[in-house]
C-alpha cells in the first residue's frame, strides 16, 4: 500500500460516514480530557491492589483471577500508567468501532449504526473506567474482538473460531464473569443456520470450545503449581465467597436448615439490619475471623466447598426469593437516579474528583482513593511491598496529582452525560424488537384506540421470530453479561458496563434490513459476491484502489 494514499483515504472515509466520525471525533476529545485531567491512572480499593502487584510479581490471588495483570506486566517496560490508560482509552474507541462495522456490514444505516456507538464513545462512566486500574475495558475489548471474528461471515471458518475461543479464554480470566461465553458462543455457533444438523457446525462449535478452554487450562495448571498444598486445579477459590454474599441479602437459617458446620456461616441478624452483598460479604463475622467463626478463612478449598453449599442449600430452600432477589437487583440498572449501592463508599471511584482524599465531615464520611502505604493484597515477602510502593516501581511517578484545567469539564460533563437507566432499557427493548416482533394480520374495522384493541384485532396479533441482521448473539451477550455477576455476586454499577456495548450492538442490529430466505423458484436478489461484501461502500471502493 503506498502510504501517500493513506490520508486521502482516510479523509474520503471520514467524509463518507461523517455522523460517526465526529462522534469519534467527541470521545477522543472527551478521553484527551481525561488523561490530562488526570496523570496516571485512577485507583480502586482492593482490585487494583491485586492488578497491579501481580503484574510486578506474577503469581495467582485466591479471591479473583489476574488474567488482566499480563496485560499490565506487558506495558511494564514503559513505567508509564498513563500508557495503561491511553491504550484502555484507545481500546474504548475501538469498541466503537467495531460495532459501527458489523452494523454497516449487516445493511444498517449509516445514521443508525453511528447512533449505536453513542453510548460507548459519549458514556461519562465509561469513559472513567477506562482510566482506572481495573478489567471492564480490555474484557469488553476482547469479548467484542471474538464476537467480530464470529459474525463477521455467516459461514465460520475453523481458523477463525480457533483465534475467536482463545480471545473469549482470555476475557474470561480478565473477569470470570466472561465464562459464561464458554456456553453462549458455541451453542450460537450450533443454532446459526440449523449448524446442528450438520458435522461441520458441530466441529465449529467444537474447535471454538475447546480452544477457549486453553487459557483456563493454563491458568489452572499455573494455580496448582503456585499453591501445590491446595490440590487444585482452579482459577481461584473465592466462587462460594462470592454466592455466599448473594445469598446473604435473604438467607432464612429456619427455613434453610443447614447443617450442623453449615450453622456457623449462615447469618443470624434480621435481613433488614443486613448490607447489600456487595459490602456484607467484606464486612461480617460469620466467613471471616470474627465472633461468630473465629480463625475461619473463606478462601480455602474448605472453606469454598463449605460456602459453596451452604450458598446452594440455600438457593433450593429459597428459590422464590433468590429469584426475586437476581431480579429486582437486575432492575436497578434501569433505575433513575443513581444510587449509592452497594455503597457510598464504592460508588464514590466511579466517578471523576477534584481531589483524591476527601476529609470526614460530620454528615459525610472521608474518602481516600490514593493506594496505601500500610496496605497489599498481593505479594507480601518483600516489607516494601505496599500498594504505593507497586504504585511508584510501576508508573515512576506519585499518584493524586489533578490538573483541574481539564479535570473539571470531565468531571460536570460525567454527571449528565451517561447512558441513564430508562435509556439503557429502552436500548434493551429495542434490541429485543430484533428478536421477537408482533403482527397483527387481521383487517381492523374503523380508527383509533378502540378498534386497536377490538376482540378482533387482539386474536389476530402473533408472536414470531423476526430475523434481522446477526441480533441475537448481541443481544443474549448483553443479557448474560448483566445478569450473571448479579446472580453470584451482587448488582454493581460497574458491571454494566461490558454489557452497554453489546446492548447498543443488538439495538443497532434490530434496524438491518429484514431478512427474507431465498426459495428454489426465486433467486435470491443480490449475488453471492455482492452478498459475501456487504461492508460500506466507501470502504469497498477503498478497497478496490490498486496500491
Amino acid at each position: 500500500m503506498n502510504p501517500g494514499l493513506i490520508l486521502p483515504r482516510a479523509r474520503r472515509l471520514a467524509g463518507d460516514h461523517k455522523l460517526f466520525t465526529w462522534a469519534f471525533a467527541a470521545g477522543v476529545v472527551l478521553r484527551l480530557f481525561a488523561i490530562l485531567g488526570y496523570p496516571g491512572a485512577l485507583w480502586f480499593w482492593g482490585d487494583s491492589f491485586v492488578y497491579l502487584g501481580a503484574s510486578l510479581r506474577p503469581q495467582p490471588n485466591l479471591s479473583k483471577a489476574t488474567g488482566y495483570s499480563f496485560f499490565l506486566r506487558a506495558l511494564l517496560p514503559f513505567h508509564s500508567l498513563t500508557l495503561v490508560t491511553v491504550v484502555q482509552h484507545l481500546m474504548g474507541l475501538s469498541v466503537a468501532v467495531m460495532i459501527y462495522v458489523l452494523l454497516r456490514r449487516n445493511g444498517v444505516s449509516k445514521t443508525w449504526s453511528a447512533v449505536a456507538t453513542l453510548p460507548q464513545l459519549l458514556d461519562g462512566y465509561i469513559i472513567e473506567d477506562e482510566h482506572m486500574i481495573m478489567t471492564e475495558t480490555l474484557f469488553t475489548f476482547l469479548l467484542m474482538v471474538a464476537m467480530l471474528m464470529l459474525l463477521w461471515k455467516p459461514r465460520p471458518v475453523w481458523w477463525k473460531m480457533l483465534v475467536a475461543g482463545l480471545v473469549t479464554g482470555c476475557a474470561a480470566l480478565v473477569r470470570t464473569d466472561g465464562e459464561v461465553m464458554y456456553a453462549v458462543f458455541p451453542l450460537f455457533l450450533l443454532l446459526r443456520g440449523w449448524s446442528w444438523k450438520t458435522v461441520r457446525g458441530w466441529l465449529m462449535a467444537i474447535t471454538f470450545a475447546v480452544a477457549s478452554l486453553v487459557p483456563y487450562a493454563a491458568y489452572a495448571g499455573w494455580f496448582h503449581d503456585y499453591y501445590p498444598q491446595y490440590h487444585k486445579y482452579d482459577i481461584t477459590l473465592a466462587e462460594g465467597f462470592f454466592l455466599w454474599g448473594r445469598v446473604s441479602s435473604f438467607a432464612n437459617c429456619a427455613v434453610i436448615k443447614p447443617t450442623a458446620a453449615e450453622a456457623k456461616i449462615c447469618p443470624t441478624d434480621a435481613i433488614v439490619d443486613r448490607t447489600p452483598p456487595g459490602n456484607f460479604v467484606w464486612e461480617n463475622d460469620y466467613i471471616h475471623n470474627g465472633k461468630h467463626n473465629p480463625g475461619f478463612s473463606p478462601v480455602t478449598p474448605a472453606s469454598d466447598k463449605l460456602l459453596t453449599s451452604f450458598a446452594e442449600r440455600a438457593i433450593e430452600a429459597q428459590p422464590l426469593d433468590y429469584a426475586k432477589t437476581v431480579f429486582f437487583d437486575t432492575m436497578l440498572s434501569f433505575g433513575i437516579p443513581r444510587i449509592a449501592y452497594p455503597g457510598a463508599g464504592t460508588t464514590f471511584y466511579y466517578s471523576f474528583h477534584t481531589h483524591y482524599v476527601v476529609a470526614r465531615t460530620a454528615t459525610t464520611k472521608g474518602y481516600n482513593t490514593l493506594p496505601p502505604k500500610n496496605q497489599t493484597w498481593i505479594g507480601t515477602n518483600v516489607a516494601a511491598d505496599n500498594a504505593y510502593h507497586d504504585w511508584v516501581a510501576y508508573g515512576h511517578q506519585a499518584p493524586g496529582v489533578v490538573d483541574k484545567v481539564f479535570a473539571v469539564p470531565i468531571l460536570i460533563y460525567e454527571r449528565v452525560v451517561f447512558t441513564w437507566g430508562p435509556l439503557l432499557a429502552v436500548i434493551f427493548l429495542v434490541g429485543l424488537g430484533g428478536v421477537i416482533s408482533v403482527s397483527a394480520s387481521a383487517r381492523r374495522r374503523g380508527h383509533g384506540l378502540r378498534s386497536a384493541l377490538s376482540f378482533q384485532a387482539l386474536r389476530s396479533l402473533r408472536l414470531h421470530w423476526s430475523p434481522r441482521g446477526t441480533t441475537r448473539l448481541p443481544w443474549f451477550t448483553a443479557v448474560a453479561l448483566l445478569v450473571t455477576p448479579i446472580a453470584v455476586a451482587d448488582f454493581d454499577y460497574r458491571y454494566l458496563i461490558p454489557a452497554i456495548p453489546f446492548a447498543c450492538l443488538a439495538a443497532g442490529l434490530a434496524f438491518a434490513p429484514r431478512r427474507t430466505p431465498a426459495t428454489p423458484d426465486t433467486p435470491p436478489a443480490t449475488s453471492p459476491a455482492s452478498a459475501e461484501s456487504a461492508v460500506p461502500d466507501s470502504v469497498a471502493d477503498e478497497l478496490s484502489v490498486e496500491s
